[in-house]
Parts: structure tokens; sequence; C-alpha cells
């Protein structure tokens, strides 16, 4: 059990690193102000995002925001807690994988309920801003590790299967003497 709660302490960890991030964006930058610091690079910009990842649906009807940004994510980070509860005695990574997508999505649904949107300040970009990558957060951060995760735990789990097999094959066809 002290897993769980050293997860515990770094969901609360990163959602409070997220918030607090966001909320020092909000404070001193203006809507749209960007600030390079790698030139042609990487800026600080505040930007709001009414959609998902990328902006997506960021224009759709007001009850499929609601639906798809609100309460599918409540639901969704009901399950992913569950997960992290069911993976506790796993392998760390993968309970650490689930800790990551909790702390992003309670990261972004705090903004979403408070705000109406989320707050993205992470610009990278090639030359110019007119060449940039989605601008992101923390919470974003937290969740993209967490896939990272997740797929090498995929490649992991292929892996091992492949071995068993291999090692199931050669212990039912023994090797004839000659």
């Amino acid at each position: 059990m002290t897993r769980f709660w050293s997860l515990c302490l770094v969901m609360a960890t990163l959602i409070i690193i997220d918030q607090l991030s966001k909320g020092a964006i909000q404070t001193n930058l203006y809507y749209g102000e960007s600030i390079p610091v790698i030139d042609g690079f990487f800026s600080i910009a505040y930007v709001k995002n009414t959609g998902a990842a990328f902006g997506f649906g960021a224009g759709a009807h007001e009850m499929f925001r609601i639906i798809m940004f609100l309460i599918l994510p409540v639901i969704f980070c009901g399950w992913i807690f569950y997960m992290l509860i069911k993976t506790i005695k796993g392998p760390f990574y993968m309970s650490l994988a689930y800790a990551l997508i909790f702390a992003g999505a309670i990261g972004n649904l705090i903004d979403r309920f408070s705000l109406g949107y989320v707050v993205d300040f992470l610009l990278f970009y090639w030359k110019d801003e007119a060449n940039h990558f989605p601008a992101f957060n923390v919470a974003d951060s937290c969740i993209t590790v967490a896939a990272g995760l997740l797929i090498i735990d995929f490649f992991v789990q292929l892996k091992e299967k492949k071995a068993a097999a291999q090692a199931g094959e050669h212990a039912s066809n023994p090797v004839s003497k000659s």
C-alpha cells in the first residue's frame, strides 16, 4: 500500500504544479501574449484551448462540448483510478502511467470546470510561431509521458509472450539425438 500513497503524492504534486503554472501564466501574461525563451524554437504563451488535444472540437455545439469535455472525462477519471488500484501490485511503470494520466486529466478538468477552457502555455515551433506544434501544459505532458509508458509496456508484454511461446515450443519438441 506504500506504492499507492507514494503515487497519490506524485499525483497531488503534479496537479499542484500544473495549476500553479497555469495560474502564473494567467497572472503574468495577457491572452495571446508570447515570450520567446529559445528564439526560433520555444516560447511561453497564453493560449486558451476550448477543445481537446490539438483543439479538436473547439467549435462544436455546446452540448457536445459538455458531454465530451466534462461528463465523459469525469467518468474516464473514475475508470483510470480503478485501473491504478487494479495495477498497484503489478509493474511500477504501469501504476505510474495510470497515476500520470489521472493527474493530467484532473489538472485539465479543473480548468474546464472553473474557466470553461484549458490554459496551455508551452509552445514549440520551427523558425517562427506560425509553424508551431499545438501549445500544451504540464497536465498534457503527464498524459504524454504515460502514453509512452503504456506503449513501452505493450512491447515488453509482447516480447515476454513471444519468449514464453518459444520456451514452450522448445519444451514440447525435444531435440532428437543422432
